[in-house]
């Protein structure tokens, strides 16, 4: 059986609507795995009969996280929070995480991974970053923006096998301070942190751009998505041995 992929999605505090895009269920297909989308509020302990199921957890895109999460006041330049699917995002990641099944973080996933684990984030790159790159692009989904560079003998450095890689782009926040056990593997020109792995995980990573926007014409996304599925199905089958 196919493994069971948990994705988390976006919240509507105003009206009570949970909503993902699609191309986040498209990538899981692809890549061979069951999507199954986990509410973005409530608990763990409400959560549990399912969450139990899934062998592996993406973590998508979405607005920003709130600072209190990181004992930081708002600056100017904070988009929307929503607590609400902050609190429910940060219990999955140290469920999975306790659990050591494997996390793939996307955009904001990059930074709720980061948050979780004891990290921080900048809250708007214009203001905290000098000379930045336009991090957020104003093109289809599926164009790469800019060059990310990438550490050598990281996973990412061997899942693609180069050292850097052309990237979309569409944030104004980004990690500021990784979380303790955690690697910077891919920074922008500007040094923004690009990607991050924790390094004594299976397969932990975060980056802050969008593979599953460019799955259908790149092929650094689907041997990403390729590599989180390959980490998933060993996991599994380690615990069933």
């Amino acid at each position: 059986m196919k493994p069971l992929i948990g994705i988390s999605c976006s919240y509507n505090h105003m009206d009570g609507r949970f909503f993902l895009s699609e191309a986040y269920v498209e990538a899981v297909i692809k890549a061979q795995g069951i999507p199954l989308i986990l509410p973005g509020s409530g608990s763990i302990k409400a959560s549990a009969p399912y969450f139990r199921a899934v062998k592996g957890l993406l973590l998508a895109g979405g607005g920003d996280v709130d600072p209190g999460f990181y004992n930081e006041e708002p600056l100017p330049g904070l988009g929307e929070v929503t607590p609400d699917r902050d609190s429910f995002e940060i219990m999955l990641v140290r469920a999975a995480m306790q659990r050591r099944i494997p996390i793939l973080g996307i955009c904001r996933g990059i930074q709720v991974l980061n948050v979780a684990c004891g990290g921080s984030v900048i809250q708007h790159i214009p203001a905290e970053i000098d000379d930045p790159l336009k991090h957020s692009q104003f093109a289809p989904r599926w164009h790469s923006a800019h060059k990310v560079s990438i550490a050598k003998d990281s996973r990412l450095a061997g899942i693609f096998k180069c050292d850097s890689i052309r990237v979309n782009s569409f944030h104004h926040q980004a990690v500021r301070s990784p979380a303790p056990g955690f690697d910077v593997t891919a920074r922008s020109s500007d040094g923004v942190i690009e990607a991050i792995e924790h390094r004594k995980s299976p397969f932990v990573i975060g980056v802050q751009w969008h593979p599953e926007g460019m799955i259908t014409r790149d092929r650094n996304s689907r041997l990403l998505f390729r590599a989180f599925m390959e980490a998933v199905s060993r996991t599994d089958q380690s615990r069933k041995n």
